[in-house]
């Protein structure tokens, strides 16, 4: 029930950090990856590790704020490949300002590749999948769906956000037998968290003593539950949210 051969899926930011350790759990499992993303240096790295995973695996430039460039990226997969089976809405960027200082345009620009990013991209999937009959979802928010932080109003607001438009995808598109859920990260060693440890005094130590598991977690802790989420395993899951954070959010 977990094996994924003959499906399609795609993952935007899916050439570093939690997008390629999905993408990794994808590809083992035997899914065609697409790695939809804008560096195409990083891509090319990307494509060339899941190939070496058994994945015949391919990279599309995409650029999920413009409409246009998510619909052309949908379409060009089912071209390419025939179909689009799961979808991985993992890009997302942040800007550490507290909500005081924060600009308009740092707030949109958050806000579209966070949430109206995924919106699009789950949108231009929708049709594929439901001419195949079936389709997951796997949205990407984080612990900051959950909290707050005094650095992050538009990321939490985003990720807030994103919880709920899982909620609304997934009752909406039940009758497709599209199932769709979201993943709420905690402290995880990526680029992105590197960049917070620098900006954040005592944010590690912080993580560290908060975290039951006792340490930060790595994109590999996303393999498993990315396959999951992506198989007939996960048929009669939808809606749901989980925490993916060593015990993190567990305690009060």
């Amino acid at each position: 029930m977990f094996d994924l051969k003959g499906r399609v899926a795609v993952v935007t930011g899916g050439n570093g950090g939690i997008g390629l350790g999905m993408a990794r759990g994808l590809a083992r499992a035997g899914a065609r990856v697409v790695v939809a993303a804008r560096n195409a240096d990083k891509s090319k790295s990307a494509v060339s590790e899941l190939k070496s995973l058994g994945s015949d695996a391919l990279a599309i430039s995409v650029d999920v704020t413009n409409e246009k460039s998510v619909n052309d990226m949908a379409a060009a997969v089912a071209e390419q490949c025939g179909r689009l089976d799961i979808l991985v809405n993992n890009s997302g960027i942040n800007i550490r300002v507290p909500p005081q200082d924060m600009a308009l345009e740092q707030w949109r620009q958050v806000i579209d590749v966070n949430l109206t990013g995924a919106f699009l991209c789950a949108k231009a999937a929708h049709p594929h999948m439901k001419r195949t009959g079936a389709g997951k979802v796997i949205n990407i928010g984080s612990m900051l769906s959950i909290f707050g932080a005094a650095y992050a109003p538009a990321y939490a607001a985003s990720k807030g956000g994103i919880v709920q438009l899982t909620k609304s995808q997934a009752v909406a598109w039940a009758k497709d037998n599209i199932q769709v859920n979201a993943l709420l990260p905690g402290w995880i060693d990526t680029e992105l968290t590197k960049k917070a440890r620098e900006q954040v005094d005592g944010l590690h130590d912080r993580v560290l003593a908060r975290t039951p598991a006792g340490r930060w977690g790595v994109p590999a802790d996303f393999e498993g539950v990315a396959v999951f989420l992506a198989s007939s395993a996960s048929d009669f899951i939808t809606g749901s949210a989980f925490a993916i954070d060593g015990g993190y959010s567990s305690l009060g």
